[in-house]
């Protein structure tokens, strides 16, 4: 399916979810959405970190509203759980089976994003491993001069930031550089489809949920 349009469905199946209590509807998509991973051929390992980490949570959501909410509605309980899991499998189906590049390609080509928003999008992604190494060696510069900068330190976020900002005017050089000029039309060396078939999918998909809602509690 078009990147764009299997974002679409996936914050549609989270809305959905989100208004609305219905137990069995949450457990077809999880069951769904696994489904959808193992066809894509996602690791085990990756695939078990994101159903244990999210039991962290969803254990404390069980608890609270079972054994600690005036109704102790363990039928809500249940439902806040899948509905966590339905969030976490659904966002999973788009981030683990298309890449960032993609996406925000089909986005500008398909959803007519501007250019500009969609290679900032590409720059930041692109620019955190690069923030990650230059927050670690500010870090190891002020060890040298007898200063810990821990994580929630002021001062290492403004450095960082300092650093970020000769990043963007190097980007913007870069970027004109190579010929690129705000609003102008641009040629695209890799299109993104969007076919009658990725609608078609999309149209099936949305009308099935509905009648998962309707059809089932």
């Amino acid at each position: 399916m078009n990147p764009s349009l299997k974002l679409f469905l996936v914050l549609i199946v989270a809305l959905e979810a989100t208004f609305t209590s219905h137990l069995y509807v949450n457990l077809v998509i999880i069951a769904c959405a696994l489904a959808a991973l193992l066809y894509h051929r996602i690791g085990w390992r990756r695939l078990s970190w994101l159903v244990v980490i999210t039991l962290v949570p969803a254990a404390a959501l069980f608890v609270t509203i079972a054994f600690f909410s005036p109704a102790h509605n363990v039928h809500f309980a249940w439902v806040l759980v899948t509905r966590l899991y339905v969030y976490v499998l659904t966002g999973a189906t788009v981030s683990c089976t298309t890449s960032a590049l993609q996406l925000v390609q089909s986005l500008e080509q398909n959803c007519h994003l501007p250019s500009k928003f969609a290679y900032g999008i590409l720059a930041a992604l692109n620019l955190l491993p690069r923030i990650h190494q230059e927050v670690r060696i500010i870090r190891v510069a002020g060890q040298m001069r007898g200063i810990t900068l821990h994580w929630w330190s002021p001062r290492l976020y403004f450095k960082a930031i300092l650093a970020a900002s000769q990043w963007a005017d190097q980007l913007a050089q870069a970027m004109e550089s190579h010929g690129f000029v705000e609003g102008q039309s641009r040629t695209y060396a890799h299109r993104i489809p969007l076919t009658s078939r990725d609608w078609l999918t999309f149209a099936v998909l949305v009308v099935a949920l509905q009648a998962l809602m309707i059809a089932l509690p």
